[in-house]
């Protein structure tokens, strides 16, 4: 089966099935948690500038809130669904769950291309989304945050046009907004440190020294990005980055055998990729989309798209892997883990490994709460600590129980979920 025959919402509804059955939830609790409590879907007409009209399609989806609001960003890609949103929402919860964070499972997208509208059309989109679910947002309803290709810029405007309806300022409404704006310190960089601290105390705890390893990265957008910094600040080398300039390129895989240079390929972005022919003039070998897949590496970061390892293309994967780091939301397909775990690779499961994003968008909330903004080293010293105890959680229930990693995620949160929800009496 190809990636795109996959359908996200029904590998996240898999990953639930299965912990249910072992946690024995009741039929009811079970029916509530593997689909959304609402979901919204608008149209969204926008002024183009050449005075045409354009509409788009959008979403938002509220997976479940016992534990607290929806949380959840917003992503803009021409390829976004109604099953997209609705997968990567009921990510979202376990995600809060797995770090203890009062927050519920939300999610939004719009189905455009944000590289073809001017800056222009983009605020009006930003804006028109904010219109048409106004009365669905708040700072104690449901709280956006960024996503793919969702600059910090956009939660500004869609935080402008809140305010401007709601007749009064509220910062807390939308996360990841520019820094001086309500935003917080440590949120651009916190999903892809997230994902490296965790690596770090799976390391550790493995005992492989970090040093010694060598990655392979799906991806340079910002997940990527600071993946890629933190990875090598702690000594790894990566030695392959696929990535693709825009969603209508053709991806392609740069890698150089002793090392990239990660400063170097910053240097040198385009879009949300590399420059291929300016990473071809300074050595590095230019390859096939999935080549990143295959390295003997030690690690793996898809750091990209859902669906992406699979049991087509498992064997791809060199023997010399140890770590699959899930910095994306749902790159490994359910029928894939058995064969994972099979081969004895490590799993970091996407809800504990990603999640450091979403903890600092909390963080984010509760500064603009108090109107009183932390230190970048009290952001990452709250946020490294949160993060590494929610791996020892998973990890030592993993450990006591044999469990595969994301099994003992998954049992972690939904079962922080159920037992909101009986204690609410919703079940």
């Amino acid at each position: 089966m190809s990636a795109s025959a996959y359908n996200p919402f029904e590998n996240a509804q898999a990953q639930f099935d299965r912990v249910a059955e072992v946690l024995n939830l009741s039929p009811g609790m079970r029916s509530l948690l593997r689909q959304p409590m609402k979901e919204f879907h608008y149209t969204i007409p926008v002024k183009m500038d050449d005075g045409t009209s354009q509409v788009f399609k959008a979403y938002r989806v509220k997976h479940n809130t016992a534990r607290g609001p929806a949380k959840g960003g917003i992503r803009f890609d021409p390829r976004e669904t109604a099953d997209d949103v609705r997968a990567l929402a009921t990510w979202m919860t376990w995600k809060c769950a797995v770090v203890d964070i009062p927050l519920g499972g939300g999610k939004g997208g719009i189905a455009c291309d944000p590289f073809k509208l001017s800056l222009g059309e983009q605020e009006r989109l930003c804006r028109g989304y904010i219109r048409q679910g106004f009365n669905q947002f708040g700072p104690v309803i449901d709280v956006p945050a960024p996503d793919m290709m969702v600059p910090a810029q956009y939660m500004l405007w869609m935080m402008d046009e809140y305010e401007t309806l709601a007749g009064g300022h509220y910062p807390g409404v939308i996360t990841g907004k520019p820094v001086g704006y309500g935003g917080s310190l440590g949120r651009t960089e916190a999903t892809g440190f997230g994902v490296v601290w965790t690596l770090r105390e799976l390391l550790k705890a493995e005992n492989i020294d970090i040093k010694a390893t060598t990655a392979s990265i799906q991806g340079f957008g910002n997940v990527a990005e600071y993946t890629a910094r933190k990875y090598t600040e702690l000594g790894g080398k990566v030695i392959a980055v696929s990535c693709k300039n825009s969603p209508s390129e053709e991806a392609f895989t740069v890698r150089k055998a002793g090392g990239c240079d990660v400063g170097e390929l910053l240097g040198i972005k385009k879009g949300w990729g590399i420059d291929a022919d300016k990473a071809k003039a300074l050595g590095y070998e230019i390859l096939g989309e999935h080549a990143w897949l295959s390295q003997d590496v030690d690690i793996l970061f898809p750091a990209a798209l859902g669906n992406q390892i699979t049991p087509k293309n498992l064997p791809d994967v060199s023997k010399q892997v140890k770590v699959i780091a899930e910095a994306a939301n749902g790159p490994t397909t359910p029928d894939c883990d058995p064969l994972i775990k099979e081969r004895g690779i490590l799993m970091l499961p996407d809800v504990l490994c990603n999640a450091g994003g979403v903890t600092t968008s909390y963080f984010e909330q509760v500064q603009n709460n108090m109107n009183y903004y932390w230190s970048l080293e009290e952001v990452l010293d709250k946020l490294e600590y949160a993060m590494v105890k929610a791996f020892k959680a998973v990890y030592g229930l993993a450990k006591e129980q044999n469990l595969y990693m994301r099994d003992a995620a998954y049992r972690i949160a939904v079962q922080r979920v159920a037992d909101a929800v009986e204690k609410r009496g919703w079940i």
